[in-house]
């Protein structure tokens, strides 16, 4: 034999008479959403890192991907275009011809390269009216230090 003091069945009824409620309680949640999102402000300056460069901005261009003129100078003085190996005295008419559109050369030397090839190249490649660029690679020394 059971006895209800409730007034209804077994858990059919709350204490105070009203159903029982199948809803989730958001307030919890919305309340952990609130301090990650503080969190995420409070520490997201610390993730940044690295030098900050001023990137200057373009409109949007179809065609991005060109083939550039790079001379390639190895360490024992071999001259490249590209891929291709060249003849110094004729580098400047093969990029004029290979590349009517080119709007400067990109000079890319090993950095066990003597002087002399590098100053021919520059030079031939100025004689010939074409602007040349000089390829580096970014200096990760500095990492860490301030």
């Amino acid at each position: 034999m059971a006895i209800s003091t409730n007034g209804g069945g077994l858990g059919s009824r709350r204490r105070n008479g009203s159903p029982a409620l199948a809803e989730i309680n958001v307030t919890p949640f919305v309340d952990v959403v609130l301090v990650l999102l503080i969190i995420f402000m409070l520490t997201a300056h610390v993730m940044e890192f690295g030098i900050e460069v001023d990137v200057p901005k373009t409109r949007f261009t179809k065609d991005t991907a060109k083939d550039l003129p790079v001379v390639t100078i190895t360490k024992d003085g071999l001259v490249k275009l590209n891929t291709d190996a060249v003849n110094i005295n004729s580098l400047a008419s093969t990029i004029k011809q290979k590349y009517p559109q080119a709007k400067g050369v990109y000079v890319r030397a090993d950095k066990e390269t003597i002087w002399d090839p590098i100053a021919q190249v520059t030079a031939e490649l100025g004689a010939a009216g074409l602007p040349v660029n000089m390829v580096t690679q970014p200096d990760d020394s500095t990492k860490g230090r301030k």
